[in-house]
């Protein structure tokens, strides 16, 4: 994703990885879920026009609103150093990309399934089975519904977390092992 249309993934990715962060222009980052919710929010009133099909819109701002909802769900208390998200969307060239500074999902899977080694297994799990890092709470169909919505859909996400990617398009689910680590997620959707 070198090129110059998938600036906000690089720029996303840098904001994820690097310490210290840089400060990002209050317009694409969310230090509170309340502020996460008003962005979402505006996209939805913008979005519709873009697609031009309403029920896509709504499908794609839930996809939006679960992993970013997921971000400070699972990182409550467990921030690296920022709390909050990198939120920014680029509707000409279709491109939404997510970013936390938190734990990754590795750390929230281990602590229901603690002999989970890996960051590929993590978001294989994370994505195909139902389960909820915040246990003991009965919950964990958001990323499924994610993936689902995907698939059906014709988007497409890459999904990061440590040293491992899972890219869910039309034809499933990919996992890959990845060289630069991501301590918490980036998510990028295309759309």
């Amino acid at each position: 994703m070198t090129n110059k249309k998938y600036k906000i993934f690089h720029d996303g990715l840098d904001w994820a990885i690097k310490k210290p962060p840089k400060r990002l222009n209050p317009a694409i980052f969310c230090p509170s879920r309340d502020i996460f919710q008003a962005r979402l929010d505006h996209l939805l009133n913008i979005l519709p026009r873009q697609l031009k099909n309403k029920n896509l819109a709504f499908l794609l701002i839930a996809v939006i609103g679960e992993i970013g909802n997921n971000s400070f769900d699972h990182n409550l208390g467990n921030w690296r150093d920022i709390n909050g998200i990198y939120f920014n969307f680029d509707l000409a060239s279709r491109l939404i990309a997510l970013a936390d500074r938190g734990q990754g999902v590795l750390a929230t899977i281990k602590k229901v399934r603690p002999k989970v080694s890996n960051d590929a297994a993590a978001l294989k799990i994370a994505f195909t089975e139902i389960i909820s890092g915040r246990y003991p709470e009965q919950r964990g169909n958001g990323l499924k519904f994610v993936s689902k919505i995907i698939q059906e859909n014709n988007f497409k996400l890459r999904f990061f977390s440590g040293k491992a990617s899972i890219l869910i398009n039309a034809k499933g689910l990919k996992i890959k092992k990845e060289i630069k680590k991501i301590p918490g997620t980036l998510a990028i959707i295309k759309f």
